[in-house]
C-alpha cells in the first residue's frame, strides 16, 4: 500500500502506511513531532503505529543535528533474532513440551538474571567501556553481566516455528535489559533538565533532545551505541543457548550450521544518508530495510511472523513494520479477554496458559496480514513462519 499523508498543518509532513485514520491522541503524538524544527523531510509512520511516549511506536524520525532520546525510548536496542534451521516439523513431534521446558530452564525471563556468568559474555570486548557510560549506571556492572543471556518481560519471547516448507526456525525477540533502560532514564532526565533551563517550549517534555556538538550529545551517543551492541549480542547469547537445546532434542546434541541468519533492531537510532545528506534516523518501533536488508516482523503468539527483505523505500526512510503493533492496551486486553480466550487463540501452541500472560494475548494486537498488506511497497516476504513453542517474557 502506498503511504497516505495526513491532513495535519505542521512544518514537516506525516506520511502514514496505517490503513486507518489515527485517534485524536495519536495525531496529537505525531503533530507534536512533526512540528519540531530539526525534523527532516517528514515523519513516517509504519502499519503497525500505536501510541508511545513523546513519539508513537512504529514511527520513523530523520533529525538534522539533534536527537530525542525519550523518541529511541528506554529498551534501547530492542530486537528479533531469528535462524533458519536444517531440521524438519516431523523431527519435532513429541518433544515440543520437553523443548520449552528446557528453553525456561535455561534462558531466565521477566526480572530474573543468570545465576552464572558465561565465558562468551565475560569475554564481550564492549565490558573495556563500561567506565566511560554514564555516572548513573557505575553500580550495574555486575547485573548486567549477569543479564546478558536473559530474555526480559513484556512482548519479549523466545519461539520455535515452522515454514511453509516445514522447516524449523528458531526467532527470540529482546532488547538491552536493565542497563538499557537505565542509561536511556538518566539521559532523559539531563535533556528535560536542560529544555527546562532553555525554557524550551516543548510541546511535550518527552520531547526533550539533544543537539550535535555537544558534550551530552556525545555522551548520550556513545551509550546508546554501547547498549545498542548490548541488545544485538544478548540476542546472540540466547540464541547459542536456544540452538544447543534444539539439537540435543533433535540432532543428539550434533552442531549445526544455520541455513540463514538474521539479527535486527527495531528501537534504535543511526547515522544514515537519505535524500542525499547526513541525518540520525530514530526508528521507535521500526526495522531497517534498506535494498537486501533482511528484517523480521513477527505477529502475536498465535499468529504467523514474517522474514522479510527491504525494498529501500526512500519516503519511509528505508524502514517497515516491527511487528504488529497492539490493537489494545495491556489493561484493556486484561478487561476484555479471560484465560478461556487465551487457551482458543493459542490454540496448537505449546506455550503457557495462564493469566500472567493474557495481557499478550492475540486478540490485543492487529492482525498481521493486514500489517503486510501495508507494506507490501516496503518489504518482500522471504518466509512466512508459525510458531509452535512459545516462551514468554
Amino acid at each position: 500500500m502506498p503511504y497516505e499523508q495526513l491532513e495535519i498543518n505542521t512544518p514537516s509532513p506525516v506520511l502514514s502506511w496505517a490503513n486507518h485514520p489515527l485517534a485524536s491522541d495519536e495525531t496529537k503524538m505525531a503533530k507534536n513531532v512533526a512540528s519540531l524544527p530539526f525534523v527532516f523531510k517528514h515523519v513516517a509512520l509504519m502499519p503497525d503505529v500505536h501510541l508511545g511516549k513523546g513519539a508513537l511506536v512504529g514511527s520513523v524520525i530523520a533529525t538534522k543535528d539533534a536527537i530525542i532520546p525519550a523518541a529511541v525510548g528506554v529498551d534501547i536496542g530492542c530486537g528479533m533474532i531469528a535462524i533458519k534451521t536444517p531440521f524438519t516439523g516431523e523431527q519435532l513431534e513429541g518433544k515440543l513440551k520437553k523443548i520449552r521446558l528446557d528453553i525456561e530452564a535455561a534462558i531466565p525471563t521477566g526480572f530474573n538474571e543468570n545465576k552464572d556468568v558465561e565465558k562468551a559474555v565475560t569475554n564481550w570486548q564492549k565490558w573495556r567501556e563500561f567506565t566511560d557510560l554514564h555516572s548513573g549506571v557505575q553500580d550495574l556492572q555486575n547485573k548486567a553481566m549477569k543479564q546478558m543471556g536473559s530474555l526480559g518481560g513484556g512482548n519479549h519471547f523466545i519461539e520455535v516455528c515452522l515454514d511453509t516448507d516445514n522447516q524449523v526456525w528458531l526467532m527470540l525477540h529482546s532488547g538491552s535489559r536493565n542497563i538499557g533502560n537505565k542509561l536511556a532514564q538518566c539521559h532523559i532526565d539531563t535533556a528535560k533538565g536542560l529544555a527546562r533551563m532553555a525554557a524550551n517550549k516543548l510541546p511535550d517534555p518527552d520531547l526533550s533532545y539533544f543537539v550535535a556538538g555537544t558534550p551530552e550529545f556525545k555522551a548520550y551517543w556513545h551509550d546508546l551505541q554501547w547498549a545498542q551492541n548490548y541488545a544485538h549480542f544478548n540476542r546472540d547469547v540466547m540464541m547459542a543457548r536456544f540452538k544447543k537445546i534444539v539439537e540435543k532434542h533433535l540432532a543428539g546434541g550434533k552442531t549445526t550450521k544455520p541455513l540463514l541468519e538474521v539479527n535486527c533492531h527495531h528501537n534504535y537510532a543511526e547515522k544514515e544518508v537519505h535524500f542525499g545528506e547526513d541525518v540520525y534516523v530514530t526508528r521507535k518501533g521500526a526495522v531497517r530495510a534498506q535494498a537486501e536488508d533482511y528484517g523480521i516482523i513477527p505477529g502475536s503468539m498465535g499468529a504467523k511472523s514474517f522474514i522479510v527483505k527491504g525494498k529501500g523505500n526512500a519516503h519511509s526512510f528505508c524502514s517497515c513494520s516491527h511487528g504488529a503493533g497492539r490493537l489494545m492496551s495491556r489493561s484493556k486486553a486484561k478487561n476484555v479477554y479471560s484465560l478461556d480466550d487465551l487457551i482458543v487463540q493459542t490454540q496448537g501452541v505449546e506455550c503457557r496458559k495462564d493469566t500472567g500472560i493474557l495481557d499478550e494475548i492475540p486478540g490485543a494486537y492487529k492482525p498481521i496480514e493486514q500489517v503486510m498488506a501495508n507494506q507490501s511497497d516496503l518489504v518482500e516476504v522471504v518466509a512466512t513462519l508459525k510458531q509452535v513453542v512459545c516462551v514468554k517474557g
